[in-house]
């Protein structure tokens, strides 16, 4: 016989009624057996528990049972004709049907109805009753609908899901016995299994049962059709199973994901709290608060353990979501302060340090936080909260702050499962506060580090208009080794400086901060570029030298200066002339007035304390107007290698945009430097300035004392022409001490020059190579107290080479004049 036609004569002779039921684990071994079973294979049920379904069956059939269970966990069942063989030996032909069953807590059975195919058995018309008691003591809840979909059958099971007895389903709809359940998504199931045949095993549905309407419960249900002995649709045979446990623990570990992902993703105190906030809304609660101590809010220190002296805490609101706009705002806003009373359950957790919840909140009770908007408190009843969680905030031993986790009306309070996943996630959460806040106290001591290391504003003066963008590379400190300095120089010139130290992070940036206080004090001496470079490799290697660690070295800024690179420019507005050079740094580049873009082609000298060949100055003239462009080579990087020529284009297609510098000066870095820098960045633009010629004034004069007085008066005639008349007498006094220096201690001709710029600059050049000293004449000395005095009166002085020999200067400040004391100077 052919499977198709045992299948057949198995569904004409079956016989539901004296069916013989019995229970399989998914593995096919006998796991309930009944007396109806007994009666057919004579085999008690201590023997009959526990054996494979294969030693039940002949050793024919035996060989078939791998091959059923794998077509009932296909196809959700099985139906056919088998060899049985009883206690004694004897075989027993059954027409056997497999069904799936399964259980409240989330295992899978299977149902076998064993029926002998003896002669004359009886066909489908056994007695209601029969059937009832066949399936009485099933574990699972079973139905019978028609083809109106309306019930004409169920077990006494389906009770425990509500809707009544059996008796009071008679005639009645799926949505009529539960209409908390969406009952369209279930009858759609039953209309296909009616129109097509197929059977539907294992669809889950999630809602509120009339036995527990609060609670939301999940249920497996299959559905067959039952058909009558010509294969005409009768109605549809169904079971359902609570596995609602195992739809919490999924519900759970989803939870449990879903924070993973979302909580700590910055090292940000106030996102990562509303994170945790954001995450548990609605999923386990309507409404989440948390709160953290102000001291963690500012990265300070704490001391290991729960809170002891709670009178002095200050709790701020630093996260909060709820399912109803609202109900969190009319208590505490986020950032406002939380002031609970002494006693309070927060309070209670923070001392405790450990967790608290009521499954009945008080509703006459009042809010426990005592500030609050209006200065009214709500009750429990107002806000419409019933149940309540609160979690302390702990990490690594030390109490943070608190979360309280709040249910509203018309959902089941909290129990013992719900407060253990309120730990987990608290706990998880917990750890990225306190990473948190380690960063923000480490931010902070970074950030005073770099406000002392990076100019605030660069300094106003009239030779350049300038401006700045720098991009650490290093995103837990904002910290780069790159940096960039504007440094005002005598003659109303300025030096302009970039420069970069390998390595990220602080190390690099305390290593950049010597540098560039080394910069700003061989810069005061007024020395050439390529001498300034000079004096600071001479520094760089002695310092590697005396600390004695290998270049780069952790805790070693010496030896992390080592391989920097630096740029110095000096730009002079008076002619425009700019000399430059460079210690393994990048050229600058050059924007014209008229917005095309050159590249200074300037010597590249070696990395500063590696050693190598002396460096050298390129000297050029630009025209007023033109940018200078000064970088780190972390602007034109896109990766570990990177064309110098491709970055150059970039740069250059980038500088040719217009528009205020500072803007100008973002928009480059923007353009080039990617959301996740390679390295560090530091851009430094100057546009050029020139003074007007009625800004500068210059006479040459002979070596000859009597020419001091004309010097004097020309001065002063130039003075009063600028409306400096104010300035008069300390300037005749710098021009006849400065003019008489010079012919005294020097040969060759002299040259007096005035600079009216944001400071009135008097500058005297002469052929000598010695530098004047300052000199504390004692009481009794006639002479050596014109330096002296010029210092006083002037609000700077000194003394700078040039290829002719020298100039010494002095600044009077045309911002703050002011009466000079010079009778008790003289005195």
């Amino acid at each position: 016989m052919g499977e198709h036609e045992e299948y057949g004569v198995a569904r004409q002779r079956f016989d539901v009624a004296d069916a013989a039921p019995l229970l399989l684990d998914p593995q096919g071994v006998v796991t309930g057996w009944t007396g109806e079973a007994g009666r057919l294979l004579a085999y008690p049920a201590a023997e009959a528990v526990g054996r494979k379904l294969a030693d039940l069956l002949t050793a024919e059939d035996a060989q078939r049972v791998p091959d059923l269970v794998e077509r009932c966990r296909r196809d959700g069942g099985w139906t056919g004709l088998l060899t049985a063989r009883r206690r004694d030996g004897q075989p027993v032909r059954v027409a056997a049907r497999i069904t799936s069953a399964e259980e409240a807590h989330g295992g899978a059975r299977w149902l076998a109805l064993l029926s002998e195919l003896a002669a004359g058995a009886p066909g489908w018309d056994m007695s209601r009753t029969v059937l009832e008691r066949m399936v009485s003591d099933a574990p699972v809840g079973i139905a019978i609908v028609d083809t109106d979909l309306r019930f004409v059958w169920s077990n006494a099971a389906l009770e425990q899901f509500g809707g009544g007895p059996p008796a009071r389903r008679l005639g009645l709809r799926f949505a009529d016995v539960q209409p908390g359940l969406d009952a369209q998504a279930v009858e759609a199931q039953m209309r296909h299994v009616l129109v097509t045949g197929e059977p539907v095993v294992g669809y889950e549905h999630v809602g509120h049962v009339l036995s527990a309407p609060l609670r939301e419960t999940a249920h497996m249900l299959s559905f067959t059709r039952l058909e009558d002995d010509r294969g005409r649709p009768m109605g549809v045979y169904y079971t359902v199973v609570d596995i609602t446990e195992r739809h919490r623990a999924r519900q759970r570990l989803a939870l449990l994901d879903r924070a993973n992902e979302s909580i700590g993703r910055s090292l940000d105190l106030t996102r990562t709290a509303q994170e945790l906030a954001d995450v548990a809304v609605p999923g386990l609660a309507d409404l989440v608060t948390v709160d953290l101590l102000e001291t963690v809010l500012r990265g300070a220190e704490l001391t290991p353990g729960p809170l002891v002296d709670t009178h002095q805490v200050a709790l701020r609101r630093t996260g909060q979501r709820a399912t109803e706009e609202g109900v969190p705002e009319a208590v505490v806003g986020i950032g406002e302060v939380a002031t609970y009373p002494a006693g309070s359950p927060p309070i209670r957790c923070l001392t405790a340090g450990r967790p608290w919840h009521a499954e009945r909140l008080d509703p006459l009770d009042r809010v426990w936080v005592t500030d609050v908007r209006g200065g009214r408190r709500s009750t429990f009843s107002e806000l419409g909260l019933h149940s309540v969680m609160i979690v302390p905030v702990r990490a690594r031993g030390t109490t943070l702050g608190i979360t309280t986790f709040f249910r509203r009306h018309g959902r089941e309070p909290f129990d013992e499962e719900d407060l253990r996943l309120a730990e987990d996630l608290v706990s998880r959460a917990a750890v990225c506060v306190d990473n948190a806040r380690r960063y923000t106290r480490e931010r902070d001591a970074a950030l005073v580090l770099q406000r002392s290391l990076l100019p605030h504003r660069l300094p106003e003066q009239d030779a350049v208009e300038a401006a700045a963008c720098y991009r650490p590379a290093d995103e837990l400190t904002g910290l780069g080794g790159d940096w960039y300095d504007l440094i005002p120089l005598s003659g109303a010139r300025v030096a302009l400086v970039v420069g970069e130290v390998p390595g990220h992070g602080i190390d690099a940036a305390a290593a950049m901060g010597q540098l560039r206080t080394a910069v700003r004090t061989l810069a005061a001496q007024d020395l050439p570029p390529e001498e300034v470079l000079a004096h600071l490799d001479d520094l760089v290697a002695r310092s590697a030298r005396e600390e004695g660690a290998e270049p780069g070295a952790a805790g070693s800024a010496g030896t992390q200066c080592v391989g920097a690179g630096c740029l110095y420019v000096v730009y002079d507005p008076v002619d425009g002339g700019c000399s430059m050079a460079a210690a393994g740094h990048p050229a600058p580049a050059v924007v014209l007035p008229d917005g095309s873009v050159t590249f200074v082609d300037l010597p590249q000298g070696p990395p500063l304390g590696v050693g190598g060949p002396p460096f050298e100055a390129v000297e050029l003239s630009l025209v007023e107007g033109s940018t200078l462009a000064l970088h780190t080579d972390g602007l034109l990087a896109r990766g570990e290698t990177w064309a110098v020529d491709a970055g150059r284009e970039r740069l250059r297609r980038a500088l040719e945009g217009a528009g205020p510098l500072d803007a100008r000066c973002r928009n480059v870095v923007d353009a080039l430097v990617p959301a996740r820098p390679y390295d560090d960045v530091a851009l430094l633009m100057a546009r050029t300035k020139r003074l007007g010629t009625e800004q500068v004034a210059a006479w040459d004069l002979d070596p000859d004392p009597a020419l001091v007085a004309d010097a004097r008066r020309t001065a002063t005639r130039q003075l009063s022409h600028w409306g400096l008349d104010e300035l008069t007498f300390t300037t005749e006094l710098v021009v006849s001490e400065l003019v008489t220096n010079a012919i005294r201690h020097a040969t060759g001709p002299i040259r007096l020059r005035l600079i009216r710029e944001r400071a009135l600059v008097c500058e005297v050049l002469d052929s000598g190579a010695t530098a004047p000293h300052l000199r504390h004449p004692r009481t009794t000395d006639e002479g050596g107290r014109g330096l002296l005095l010029v210092s006083q009166l002037t609000q700077r002085w000194g003394t700078r080479f040039v290829p002719d020999g020298k100039i010494i200067w002095a600044e009077q400040s045309l911002t703050e004049l002011a009466e000079l004391p010079v009778a008790a100077l003289l005195e």
